[in-house]
């Protein structure tokens, strides 16, 4: 009787065993699946502070400088975005979205190649008083933000 006791227990710890290494093993296969999926945001503060790698994708955000937006030639258009603390350059070929404008909230999907964000990706606001939510938070973080009606929002 003892002998069957000894197997079952043995039997229950090697299921446990095996259910972590599984567990282990599809919690690193999801994690590698997602390495490339994962797209931070960043505020032109944070680019310049810690410039991440060449090859990383990530988004960065902020207002559209005034007077800094230039069209090149066919689809390639250069403009500075900021958060009214730092400024970093953007460059992008392809068509932006109709509401893109110099003063409004945008976030911007790419790389950043010396000293140069290279947006693969642009989005605008939608209206006159929406910005996106990393765009206000990265603001407010540095006490830049200023609600669309015109008054500094603290909250």
């Amino acid at each position: 009787m003892s002998g069957l006791k000894s197997l079952k227990k043995r039997r229950r710890v090697q299921i446990i065993v095996l259910a972590f290494v599984a567990l282990a093993l599809s919690t690193g296969l999801i994690g590698y699946a997602m390495r490339d999926g994962i797209n931070l945001f960043r505020s032109p503060t944070q680019v310049l502070e810690t410039p991440p790698a060449e090859t990383e994708v990530f988004r960065i955000g902020g207002l559209v400088a005034m007077d800094s937006l230039v069209r090149g030639e066919g689809e390639t258009i250069t403009f500075v975005v900021t958060d009214n603390t730092s400024e970093v350059p953007v460059h992008f070929t392809g068509i932006l979205p109709d509401l893109f404008g110099e003063g409004q909230g945008m976030v911007g999907q790419g790389r950043y190649v010396g000293g140069v964000f290279e947006a693969s990706e642009i989005l605008a606001k939608h209206d006159e008083s929406y910005m996106p939510k990393e765009v206000i938070e990265a603001l407010k973080e540095q006490g830049n933000y200023v609600a669309p009606d015109g008054s500094e929002a603290g909250n």
